[in-house]
């Protein structure tokens, strides 16, 4: 086999279980008809640098069900006996989702179901599969703070993979959110792996671990470049492979957004973001592709999804 097959029978591999019963099980020849979208000069590298990279990102669900026993381990069952698992996500699924894996590690860990545990004065727990901008997250509690929350609540924020930059707005960063908290004597603490946990703040772009392009690859006043460094990433498998990404997802992103009757202001290039030119999120689960993730990795309609895009929604 050459090495373009080899590369797209890993990726293939690697997201084996993405979506799985809802939409065609990836593989090999749907990755290369997704890589031809791209000039067949950059399509190996892209493939070099993406099997690299989703190694490091795309969680399956053995994996999810596999970090969440470390969830559960680390707290004593006295805690999670009398806990309040909160049920409070206004938008999708990944909270039921999580939740429903969070009981099964629970049972058979302590014994008590996660819909009867709670008693008063307990700690509250909050729990999604990532936190990429937290506006969910703080827009589900600050619902749940005006509403049922009791004054001096302790909320615990538990994620697989989290931002930095959400991180801060959620500690500090947002005044509303955090004025809320001050208001109800709410306090707040998140909980993640090390090993998800993205930088991505401006001021610490040049460590970034999402894609940020360098000077000269877009053009906007509002947009601060990075910094080439030469050291080694948690993500990326060189300073070459994540520049090509930045470039190729970057360009991909502007036609597709181009293509989008009426667009969105927040639809950026790398994925849904208030700032440009867009999140750049890499990190990935069994359940979907974020919208934060480039536009070329999901954008698209879903009927079509064995033509237009790898991680397709």
């Amino acid at each position: 086999m050459s090495e373009r097959d080899d590369l797209l029978a890993s990726i293939a591999h690697t997201i084996l279980d993405y979506r799985a019963d809802e939409i065609p099980q990836p593989t090999p020849e749907h990755v290369d008809r997704w890589i031809r979208q791209f000039d067949e000069a950059v399509q190996v590298p892209m493939l070099r640098e993406l099997d690299y990279v989703f190694k490091r990102t795309y969680v399956s669900k053995a994996k999810v069900q596999e970090l969440l026993g470390p969830v559960v381990a680390r707290f004593p069952c006295d805690f999670w006996q009398t806990a309040h698992i909160l049920s409070v996500q206004e938008d999708g699924n990944s909270q039921a989702e999580i939740r429903e894996l969070v009981g099964i590690a629970l049972r058979e860990k302590c014994g008590p179901d996660i819909d009867y545990s709670g008693t008063d004065g307990g700690d509250f727990v909050y729990l999604d599969d990532a936190i990429f901008t937290g506006e969910r997250v703080m827009r589900d509690l600050s619902v749940w703070m005006r509403r049922d929350a009791p004054y001096g609540a302790k909320v615990r924020i538990m994620a697989i993979a989290v931002h930095e930059y959400a991180k801060f707005q959620i500690e500090i960063g947002n005044p509303s959110f955090n004025s809320l908290k001050k208001e109800k004597l709410i306090e707040t603490s998140i909980w993640r792996f090390r090993r998800f946990l993205f930088e991505n703040r401006r001021a610490y772009r040049d460590q970034s671990d999402v894609l940020w392009p360098v000077a000269g690859v877009y053009d906007s006043a509002s947009f601060q470049p990075r910094t080439p460094i030469q050291q080694a990433s948690r993500v990326f498998s060189s300073e070459e492979g994540r520049q090509l990404l930045e470039r190729e997802f970057l360009n991909a992103g502007l036609k597709i957004r181009g293509f989008a009757n009426d667009p969105s202001p927040r639809l950026k290039p790398l994925g849904f973001s208030p700032f440009e030119p867009g999140f750049g999120s890499l990190f990935s689960t069994y359940r979907n592709c974020p919208n934060n993730c480039p536009l070329a990795l999901w954008y698209g309609d879903p009927s079509s999804y064995s033509e237009s895009h790898p991680l397709g929604r």
